[in-house]
């Protein structure tokens, strides 16, 4: 049992690394293809989206403890 972290923990980082390069890859091959200023306003885009998603997911999280009556606060 020893050797089990050491083998999945192995397969995960490659399999990761792997991911991650090809991820880049095509995300530079598209910027190539389709142009910068596209690529910046998509990451704007997507950047954005994520923020209100963060924003709404801690205003959901804060709202549904307090009506629990968790005590969230510091």
């Amino acid at each position: 049992m020893d050797w089990v972290p050491f083998v999945f923990g192995t397969f995960k980082g490659v399999a990761l690394g792997t991911g991650m390069f090809f991820a880049i890859k095509w995300h530079y091959d598209q910027g190539k293809k389709i142009g910068r200023r596209k690529v910046l306003i998509a990451t704007a885009k997507m950047a954005a989206i994520f923020v209100l998603a963060v924003l709404v997911l801690g205003l959901v999280t804060f709202g549904l403890g307090d009506m629990l009556g968790l005590d969230l606060s510091y």
